[in-house]
């Protein structure tokens, strides 16, 4: 069996390995020169995102590109603790939370893909695809034409591949909230500890690396969308304005020495057609959940796309399955999704509700709420593919 993926970012490399690691033969095609390039700033993957990796055989590869961070800490815009946690996970869980640039993870996933005997072609851009009756003939602008078994459209929430299964597929629509991070230097951060203060205009992250540096990102609720024009002065003289009235983050930012370009944050109606008979969205392309889970998410996708092909004896039957064991998870990522977003665009009122009762919600319900995400396992790969991959 062969596969065409389309996009080389987290879920097209890590759809890639999980495939290669069944014996499918893998081509990645990728839009870009450069599928890591210097697209977003830092990530963190929770314990249902390490156990993925760890059954692909790539956990400690990808620990070894990034740094445990074990606790997380929540803070009023005044400075008010509002609560600590084990960051990712469960207290009980020893699977710490791993920070890392995307270009890291990225780049971590494709040198694993291409051992594991995954092809990738850079520079090339889905145009069109279309069923041949046993597979599937994807063209790209260049002109060059690939058939397979099986297409994955991992190609992120500007997906091409969702438009071509539904013309009528929704489309990305800016969310009220952009992100712009960066680096800083000589700032005390305690290490360990990832920050979240929620701030008058969104939220600021921030946690120190292990060169002492600090890494920050701050999520600004914005009714319009940024001037992504704008220099790093202006921006940085933007940003301090904002958090005039946040102790922390305005020094956090006042130290700063390296920018990153911003980042919209955009929301996707759900998506109806996800797949056909031989084509399947995972990652972006079908759910841009945010909240810091979107790469544990594509992780998890690739891992049951791929336990799926391996179990299931055709490809339709496959993807239907695959579909199946997604939907109500994806369903429910998406609502806390959402939640996790009006938190930081929330008004005066909301800021003082939230300030009252998140210390109380985290002290006494926190980890029964998040054992549905935190816990989930997606499974092993099969051992010995019994399904559509064995032929």
């Amino acid at each position: 069996m062969n596969v065409i993926v389309v996009g080389g970012g987290v879920a097209g490399m890590a759809s890639a390995i999980a495939l290669r690691r069944l014996g499918a033969e893998v081509t990645v095609y990728e839009a870009y020169a450069e599928p890591a390039g210097r697209v977003g700033s830092f990530l963190s993957l929770a314990s249902n995102g390490l156990r993925v990796l760890r059954a692909l055989g790539v956990l400690e590869q990808v620990r070894r590109a990034g740094f445990d961070v074990p606790r997380q800490r929540m803070w009023a815009g005044s400075g008010k603790l509002l609560g600590d946690v084990p960051r990712g996970r469960l207290g009980g869980d020893g699977l710490h939370s791993v920070t890392l640039m995307r270009g890291a993870l990225v780049e971590t996933l494709r040198t694993e893909a291409l051992a594991a005997g995954a092809h990738l072609v850079t520079g090339e851009r889905l145009v069109d695809a279309a069923a041949t009756g046993t597979g599937v003939r994807a063209v790209f602008a260049s002109g060059r034409t690939a058939e397979a078994s099986l297409l994955v459209g991992a190609d992120g929430i500007h997906s091409v591949t969702r438009t071509l299964l539904d013309p009528d597929a929704p489309v990305p629509a800016y969310a009220g909230l952009y992100s712009i991070s960066g680096v800083s230097e000589g700032v005390p951060v305690e290490p360990g500890v990832f920050h979240m203060t929620f701030a008058r205009n969104g939220a600021f992250l921030h946690l120190a690396a292990p060169d002492g540096r600090v890494w920050w990102s701050a999520q600004v609720a914005s009714p319009g969308e940024p001037d992504l024009d704008r220099g790093d002065e202006a921006w940085l003289t933007h940003l301090a304005g904002l958090h005039r009235h946040e102790r922390v983050p305005s020094a956090v930012l006042a130290a700063t020495v390296t920018l990153h370009r911003p980042t919209p944050t955009h929301t996707l109606d759900p998506v109806t057609a996800r797949h056909n008979d031989r084509m399947v969205l995972i990652g972006d392309a079908d759910h841009p959940v945010g909240a810091g889970q979107g790469a544990s998410m594509a992780l998890e996708d690739a891992l049951v796309l791929a336990r799926s092909l391996g179990m299931e004896t055709s490809v339709p039957a496959a993807l239907a399955a695959y579909d199946a064991a997604r939907s109500d998870r994806l369903a429910r990522m998406a609502r806390a999704a959402a939640g996790n977003r009006d938190s930081k665009t929330a008004g005066p009122l909301g800021r003082w509700a939230r300030d009252l009762m998140m210390p109380v919600g985290i002290r006494f319900f926190y980890e029964k709420a998040m054992a549905w995400l935190y816990t989930y396992d997606c499974g092993e790969l099969p051992a010995a593919p019994a399904g559509v991959l064995r032929d």
